[in-house]
């Protein structure tokens, strides 16, 4: 498939979703012009935060394809990704995105990610949610194992 029958794609699957009672917000994870997943907002439906299409969409991939690691893959989304989904695609090593929307078009419509964005912009200390370290001590015991193990998988 071209990029533009890929973005066409992801573009059908969000129109589907408002049908059926989700976001408009569809992705297409493509690998040489193959599909290999789609995703679909699911945040309502699935009373689950983090089911963005994005997401949805890496968690597809990685499961057919049996690995955590998207490079040589590309993302087709209907709408530029918000924070939470951007960081997923980069941890996911994808080569390529490509959207249809973008983040004002989302705000204009209710979804708008501004204000985390302002908030990463700020120290800890002046963000909303208040973040507070706490057993820091214990809390390095894993990762003094993580750094001395040696058969473990970086990614």
């Amino acid at each position: 498939m071209t990029q533009k029958e890929l973005m066409k794609k992801a573009i059908e699957l969000s129109v589907e979703n408002v049908e059926n009672g989700g976001g408009p917000f569809g992705a297409v994870i493509a690998r040489d012009g193959k599909i290999i997943a789609t995703g679909v907002n699911r945040v309502t439906a699935n009373h689950d935060p983090t089911a963005h299409a994005e997401v949805s969409a890496i968690r597809a991939a990685c499961q057919a394809l049996g690995t955590f690691d998207l490079s040589g893959c590309e993302i087709y989304t209907s709408c530029e990704p918000c924070p939470m989904c951007l960081g997923a695609i980069y941890w996911a090593h994808l080569d390529k995105m490509y959207y249809g929307n973008d983040k004002h078009d989302a705000a204009r419509i209710g979804f708008d990610d501004s204000f985390i964005y302002d908030e990463l912009a700020l120290p800890y200390t002046e963000r909303r949610l208040v973040a507070t370290p706490l057993l820091e001590e214990e809390a390095e015991q894993a990762f003094r194992m993580w750094e001395e193990k040696t058969d473990k998988i970086a990614y």
